[in-house]
């Protein structure tokens, strides 16, 4: 187990990602509520309630950001509008577009609404017309003009006998239309802002209507008028109808009248007696925020907890509410409790930390005030609330429930998960920095103090009580025990040293600092100053197992420092940017760094090299941390993005391992299917393995076997088609070398023969692989031509010799043979017999000589012209004419001693030589043979064209 443990790490993969799935716009539930449809630029994200995963992203082709859509009520159509004026009809569960029209709009749909059957589409666009189509005939049935300015709102009346339409405009009026008559029958004028949302009654004679100018109106939809006007005092962007058949006394309801609930500009959501216009209920909101307004005057429109949507989900009596930083939340009915928080849009993440005793949740410091805790397993978010100020860093104690956060509002603050029911509540606080806190660390070995460094300038340490408070009620005060100016610019980092003795810390001054905490009540003491970087420091961590400690730097390096005399032992160099975050890994043998570049980096700092670069992110990665086992590491970068990586070395090796053994099984199992002669089964293995020289081999066997041509044939017609697209990919390489074109020349001429072209070019890459054949084909005919000239010059040299003293029978009866041998269709060379030639053999001999002199010479020359040849043939194709060279030139000079030497003695040895020459020259013309075979089958050029 030791073992295993000290092993480097080679690489990681994404296990889990938290991306954004909603940045604004609409959001719609299923009827089933089941799902959250809800808009992400230029996709509509299906959000599954239970699970919190994106089961279903419906994405423009175009890319043209999506401005509206709707869900019909039975759940089956989804319908997309984008600012390309198209309107696409969705099968949603495939993510299939079933249907795209021109929306007749001139400009883009703000608005759209399905009528209670899902037959009807009406969609206001924002040239303030209103147009109504039949999606399932087809067609477009109205245009309704009368709107002035964009019209944001459309609903149809719950009766769909009545046939009306609702829709509401920049004229802050809402107006009535007849679809039987296009007409619009009334204005209804209460409001002084745009009508942000409509509620009807059950039984349609009632609608509650809400707006910005901070009122609620009841409208008798019968008598046209407005029943009872309820200021609420807050710009409301929703309103939500109680039902009448619950019992909803615990809040205050107790009689049958209507009842609403609003959700606005404050974030609480509030529920009225529409007949008396009071408010019987108000919701409390956790832990809020020292720094903000009261509830009556605070900020309207900046508060991030201001509410943009609220949905009714009435199966299971709970409550669907949108923040403006795009939170969605359900709550359940009548007791308004937070049953899930969905986290749509993080902006920039600027830290990330593992939290909880198994590591099962992560907190994640946005761009904002809040803190989010998510749990990996649900990626279920709850929200914490308590800074005033952006969070820019954090840090966990070594217990994992408890962990610290410092902001741009001078704060630090101590929170505390409860490891049953996983609520995190703030239990301390310390306020005395003067300017923002940009980095914070936690002591080690105990939960005893908390070191903090800000953009003052200044390093702080905060002595935590032996009892820390279970609750925020009871939230303790802290006191800054030593007060350090520590660097001349912003401090980026603190950290403190496995044995809670040291305290480094890295500054934009481009220095590194060592200071002893020394015993508690001490101050801090300078021990050394670590200088080399370039630019400021980001990153300053301690090893966990060495006294050294590393820093990363905005030149774009990491360097690594002895304790002992603040030498630089180590730069690691390789990130194109800033280098933001490191961690050390693997017991502190390895390093992960992020960068400004978006990537993540392993290093090994016994060998300097960067093994494995990771690569998720589109931005700056701000966030790097990884689990107390060292198995996980979470990521968080600037792009919103939040990754979870799994250290996958061991499963890597493991399968690389079964891999290697698979190998040598099926290397085995070749070797005894060649043994057995199993070709067939023999080819099909090592096209699988995709070893093009294992194959070679095979093809060399099953020719070198009886009946090879055939075998061969038979073999290669009963592979697959993906097995004889290798085949004829592997021929194309093989046919470029001298030593294998026979071989690839055999196969090709199988599948000539068999294949047609139609069948051939259906091939993958058939084309390129035919085309690299025709030149190289070219190239080996020229060869053998040349072969075959050379051996016909030595069948006339030795027909043409005659040795002194040799029976004439013997000669005439060699001539008659050689001549024969010399039948072909078209000779190379014609034989010219002089008169007087052949009379005492002398003036033959000379001639003989003489001819084979010119013959060498023209030899010579055809070498001379073969040097053109393209460089990839030139070796092979000049070694086959030197080798020719010399063994003809070495039989010249050979014949002219021995004849001139001793012809009696050397009669019997020419006819030795002869026997051998000529079963050369026979393997010579069999090998010639066998390519101009396949170049008479049908030209390459005719099945390519």
């Amino acid at each position: 187990m030791a073992k295993s443990n000290l092993q480097f790490k080679t690489n990681y993969a994404v296990s889990s990602t938290i991306e954004p799935f909603y940045k604004g716009g609409k959001v719609q539930i299923s009827k089933d509520e089941k799902f959250i449809f809800c808009t992400c630029g230029t996709r509509v994200n299906v959000l599954q309630i239970v699970t919190g995963k994106i089961v279903h992203s419906i994405e423009q082709d175009d890319q043209e950001d999506i401005t509206s859509f709707a869900l019909s009520l039975d759940d089956e159509i989804l319908v997309t509008a984008s600012k390309a004026l198209l309107l696409k009809q969705w099968d949603w569960k495939q993510a299939q577009c079933t249907r795209s029209w021109r929306a007749i709009h001139n400009v883009p749909i703000a608005s759209m609404t399905f009528d209670p059957t899902a037959t009807l589409l009406a969609t206001g666009g924002c040239d303030g017309t209103i147009k109504l189509w039949d999606v399932v005939k087809q067609y477009c049935t109205h245009n309704l003009k009368g709107s002035s300015g964009v019209v944001h709102l459309v609903e149809f009346h719950p009766d769909i006998s009545l046939l009306q339409l609702f829709s509401s405009a920049s004229d802050c009026g809402i107006r009535m239309w007849d679809l039987r008559s296009s007409q619009c029958l009334c204005v209804l004028q209460s409001h002084y802002s745009p009508v942000t949302s409509l509620a009807f009654t059950p039984d349609g004679a009632s609608m509650v209507s809400s707006g910005r100018d901070k009122i609620c109106t009841v409208w008798d939809l019968k008598s046209r008028t407005a029943r009872r006007t309820v200021p609420v005092y807050e710009a409301v962007e929703s309103v939500v109808l109680l039902p009448e058949d619950e019992d909803f006394s615990e809040i205050g309801v107790k009689t049958k009248e209507i009842h609403f609930i609003t959700a606005g500009s404050k974030g609480v959501l509030r529920v009225w007696d529409a007949s008396s216009a009071r408010c019987v209920f108000a919701q409390t909101l956790p832990s809020a925020p020292s720094a903000g307004g009261s509830e009556e005057g605070g900020e309207e429109y900046g508060d991030p907890r201001s509410l943009t949507y609220c949905l009714p989900l009435p199966s299971s009596l709970r409550l669907a509410t949108v923040t403006a930083e795009h939170n969605i939340l359900l709550y359940q009915l009548p007791s308004f409790t937070t049953q899930q928080q969905f986290v749509g849009f993080n902006d920039e993440v600027l830290d990330v930390k593992f939290l909880g005793k198994g590591d099962t949740h992560i907190v994640v410091a946005t761009n904002s005030s809040q803190l989010k805790v998510f749990d990996l397993a649900t990626s279920s978010c709850k929200i914490l609330y308590g800074h005033t100020d952006t969070v820019l860093s954090l840090d966990v104690f070594k217990k994992g429930s408890l962990f610290v956060s410092c902001a741009k509002d001078k704060s630090v603050r101590v929170w505390r998960q409860d490891p049953d029911s996983g609520q995190v509540c703030c239990v301390a606080q310390g306020c005395s920095h003067a300017n923002a806190v940009g980095s914070i660390t936690c002591s080690r070995m105990k939960e005893s103090f908390v070191v903090s460094g800000s953009q003052d300038c200044t390093i702080k340490v905060w002595d935590l009580p032996e009892t820390i408070p279970e609750t925020d009620g009871d939230m303790f005060q802290l006191t800054a025990r030593v007060t350090e100016k520590a660097h001349d610019k912003d401090v980026n980092s603190v950290a403190v040293s496995p044995n809670d003795k040291l305290l480094v810390s890295g500054s934009q001054d481009r220095l590194a600092k060592l200071w002893s905490l020394g015993a508690p009540g001490a101050d801090l003491a300078l021990l050394g100053v670590f200088r080399g970087h370039r630019r400021g420091v980001w990153c300053v961590q301690f090893s966990p197992m060495d006294q050294v400690l590393a820093s990363s730097s905005a030149d774009g390096s990491v360097k690594l420092w002895s304790l002992q005399d603040f030498s630089c032992l180590k730069t690691f160099e390789g990130h194109d940017a800033s280098v933001l975050k490191l961690i050390f890994v693997s017991r502190g043998t390895q390093l992960l760094t992020s960068g400004s570049d978006g990537l993540v980096k392993l290093w090994t700092i016994k060998t300097n090299e960067c093994v494995k670069t990771l690569d998720a992110h589109q931005d700056k990665v701000w966030g790097l941390h990884a689990t107390r086992k060292d198995d996980r590491v979470v990521t968080a970068s600037a792009d919103s993005n939040i990754t979870v990586w799994t250290d996958v070395t061991e499963v890597e090796q493991a399968e690389e391992q079964a891999k290697q053994e698979d190998q040598i099984l099926k290397k085995q199992e070749l070797s005894n299917l060649l043994h057995e002669k199993k070709y067939l089964k023999a080819l099909g293995l090592a096209i699988s393995l995709d070893q093009p020289h294992t194959v070679l081999k095979v093809i060399e066997a099953i020719r070198q076997g009886e009946d090879g041509a055939k075998q061969l044939e038979k073999t290669v017609l009963k592979l697959r088609q993906d097995q004889k697209e290798s085949m004829l990919r592997y021929c194309a390489v093989w046919n470029t070398n001298a030593r294998s074109c026979l071989d690839a020349q055999a196969v090709i001429q199988v599948m000539l023969t068999h294949l047609s072209p139609e069948e051939l070019l259906q091939y993958q890459g058939a084309r390129a692989h035919l085309e690299g054949l025709i030149p190289y084909t070219e190239r080996h005919m020229q060869r053998i031509g040349r072969l075959l000239q050379a051996s016909m010059f030595l069948d006339y040299m030795w027909q043409k010799m005659r040795v002194t003293g040799a029976p004439a029978s013997m000669d005439s009866q060699d001539e008659e043979m050689d001549t024969a041998s010399l039948q072909v269709p078209h000779p190379l060379f014609m034989i010219d017999k002089r008169p007087g030639e052949g009379g005492d053999g002398t003036k033959e001999q000379g001639d003989g000589e003489e001819r084979w002199n010119e013959g060498e010479a023209e030899e010579d020359g055809g070498l001379e012209e073969d040097t053109n040849c393209p460089a990839n043939m030139e070796e092979d194709d000049d070694d086959d004419d030197d080798e020719v060279s010399i063994t003809r030139k070495a039989s010249v000079r050979g014949q002219r001693e021995e004849n001139g030497q001793n012809g009696k003695e050397n009669g019997n040895h020419h006819s030795g030589s002869e026997e051998s020459s000529r079963e050369k020259d026979r393997g010579d013309q069999t090998e010639a043979k066998i390519l101009l075979s396949a170049a008479s089958l049908p030209p390459l050029q005719a099945i390519i064209s």
